[in-house]
């Protein structure tokens, strides 16, 4: 079983900001799949578990808040028995372009108070991520930057991102090495 988990806020006020591209990644293909995530007390999150081409996946939105994302996370691996390298992570990362694809096998936080959470929670830095651009003002607070809203050409641009992370989450679920999407969608943003 894969688990996959978009990072982002609850809640109408975060709805679309900068920092809930993740969220708005597995909304997506929520949509594609025709289901609706229900939020479980058990794991702190709206999660779904379905089938995407044959194989079974949780596709999840952690309720606690980024800075407390490894904590619903920990829940559904532990529940689930789930292994570290069947997780992929959605995050949003001010250090690229807007709408433009990072694809990591594993490593550091990257300053991400979201990822930092979850490698603290899960003490191990092994799980896939896809990291998606939105830029950075430095004339803004980062802390107000990551929580503003979209503008409509940024939208426009994520897009074309969140169409291509859906396709990444297709591959991975049908367990396509990761260094094979990573080469094709690294170089292709």
């Amino acid at each position: 079983m894969k688990l996959v988990v978009g990072l982002g806020n609850p809640g109408l006020k975060y709805q679309k900001t900068r920092h809930n591209i993740g969220f708005m990644v597995i909304d997506e293909i929520l949509k594609l799949l025709g289901g609706q995530a229900k939020f479980d007390s058990k794991f702190n999150a709206e999660i779904l578990i379905t089938q995407l081409n044959g194989e079974k996946i949780i596709l999840a939105k952690p309720s606690t808040f980024m800075n407390l994302s490894g904590e619903a996370i920990n829940r559904l691996i532990k529940y689930y028995n789930i292994e570290i390298n069947d997780i992929l992570v959605i995050v949003d990362d001010v250090n690229l372009e807007t709408g433009k694809l990072r694809l990591r096998e594993s490593g550091g936080h990257g300053g991400h108070n979201g990822l930092r959470n979850i490698i603290g929670v899960l003490h191990s830095e092994e799980f896939k991520r896809i990291r998606i651009g939105i830029d950075n003002n430095t004339v803004i607070p980062l802390d107000q930057y990551v929580l503003g809203q979209f503008s409509q050409d940024q939208l426009i641009t994520l897009h074309k991102a969140i169409k291509f992370s859906t396709e990444i989450i297709e591959m991975f679920v049908q367990n396509m090495p990761f260094t094979d999407i990573m080469t094709k969608y690294n170089t292709q943003t």
